[in-house]
């Protein structure tokens, strides 16, 4: 038996007496053992109480991805209640679905594709699509109550060139942030919810949807959505991918994949609060607080008052805006917006404890745009002709003006994290949520100068 096992074992020759004096003292000596244990299991249950959250700032113009941002850390950091939101998150998709396709029905009556060269005048592959279709405005209907959505007859941003006259890009479905839309599927009626939802409702969307779904294939394959095209109809709308995956969304049985949820588009209006319960070993049973605020020009003024007292700021930058306009202001490019945007924070007071992440996003849609032909010069001056007009060279030069931007305006000196990210990648997102975290955590130390 080991020499440092306890309680130790008697003497050979102990007397009775000995023997309850020692038993006593063992009994004394594990009860003060034990108030000890309870002591330092009280002290750290209250150092949890007291330690502050971890807030996190999410800013950004409409549409740089902050709200596809959220959903990788979901994924990446709290997989169980990511994966327990599917069935909100198939709603979402079939009304991004359903939308899409009315939009280009609707787009078919207006202009010169969906007839026979006149107005007015449809031909038959129109007609018969416009017929087996028309269902869907009834899915669009229910979905968008069960939601509690709102449609926001917001166009995309508009190519920064002169374009040929056509019917306004497919209006976005918003709600409003703090309305816990992902709790519709719980409610039901007699709730004390102004939207009653039933369940029943929600099935039948999705019956239609299937009934639909190799008419919506024959849409989408049909000549009339090249000559949509042809005609200068932008169809490279965020629920274009859904429209060729119409076959296996559209199915009853579909069950939505994380690739599909984070496709998936919801425009959030106002302030919307995150609070994840961190699941992964680091930082295991903390809560992680994201505020994800608006990002069109009406909404900004509402932003410093969510700059104080917060861990981290990360701004979005869409690099693949330089050749559009802001969709609330067709004057300005996006791309020189994001940078008077990010000039702005830079030289907030409020922030000057925060730790500054900057994520130039959306690169596969600034490689797609570059690999077509469309040359980044024209529309940004300062970058010489003679560059190269690839993804790399492009994204360094953003890089190297946002780092500038910082460093000239920041009211102190500190250190900025930079990443290169396409919020739809989980492979790529996973590195840099990872080096992210890590930031945060470590920053979080030296302010509580345990480091």
């Amino acid at each position: 038996m080991s020499s440092h096992s306890w309680p130790p074992p008697p003497p050979k020759d102990e007397t009775e007496q000995q023997k309850a004096a020692r038993i006593a003292a063992e009994k004394e000596a594990k009860k003060i053992s034990d108030e000890i244990d309870r002591a330092l299991e009280q002290e750290k249950q209250e150092l949890r109480k007291r330690r502050p959250q971890t807030k996190i700032l999410l800013l950004g113009q409409a549409e740089s991805g902050k709200s596809t941002m959220i959903k990788n850390f979901q994924l990446y950091f709290c997989p169980s209640s990511f994966h327990a939101e599917t069935e909100a998150w198939r709603a979402v998709i079939h009304l991004n679905l359903a939308r899409f396709v009315n939009y280009i029905l609707y787009v078919l009556s207006n202009t010169n594709a969906g007839s026979g060269g006149k107005r007015g005048d449809p031909n038959r592959d129109y007609r018969m699509f416009q017929m087996r279709l028309s269902p869907l405005k009834q899915v669009e209907l229910i979905l968008t109550r069960c939601l509690s959505a709102e449609s926001t007859p917001i166009s995309t941003p508009m190519e920064d060139k002169p374009a040929v006259r056509i019917p306004p890009a497919a209006p976005e479905v918003s709600v409003r942030g703090g309305s816990s839309w992902k709790t519709f599927m719980r409610r039901r009626r007699g709730s004390q919810s102004k939207v009653a939802v039933n369940p029943d409702e929600v099935e039948d969307a999705r019956r239609i949807l299937d009934a639909c779904k190799d008419d919506i294939v024959a849409l989408w394959t049909s000549p009339v959505i090249r000559a949509l095209e042809e005609e200068g109809v932008d169809l490279h709308h965020h629920a274009r991918y859904f429209l060729e995956h119409a076959g296996r969304v559209a199915d009853i049985k579909y069950v939505p994949t994380t690739d599909d949820i984070l496709r998936a588009r919801l425009r959030t209006v106002g302030v919307e609060e995150y609070r994840m319960t961190m699941e992964t070993a680091a930082e295991k049973g903390e809560e992680w607080v994201f505020y994800d605020v608006g990002g069109q020009r009406s909404q900004r003024a509402s932003w410093a008052s969510y700059f104080e007292d917060v861990n981290a700021m990360m701004f979005l930058c869409p690099m693949s805006g330089f050749n559009q306009r802001l969709a609330e202001d067709r004057s300005v490019n996006r791309l020189y917006d994001s940078m008077e945007l990010w000039e702005t924070v830079c030289r907030s007071k409020l922030l000057g404890n925060a730790t500054f992440i900057l994520l130039l996003n959306k690169a596969d849609l600034l490689r797609a745009k570059l690999k077509a032909g469309v040359q980044f010069s024209d529309y940004v001056m300062n970058y010489d002709r003679d560059q190269p007009n690839t993804t790399e060279a492009v994204a360094h030069y953003i890089r190297k003006e946002m780092m500038e931007i910082h460093r000239v305006y920041s009211p102190r000196k500190r250190q900025l994290h930079v990443h290169l990210t396409c919020a739809i990648d989980p492979g790529l997102m996973a590195a840099v949520l990872a080096s992210i975290r890590d930031v945060i955590l470590v920053d979080i130390l030296h302010q509580t100068t345990l480091l």
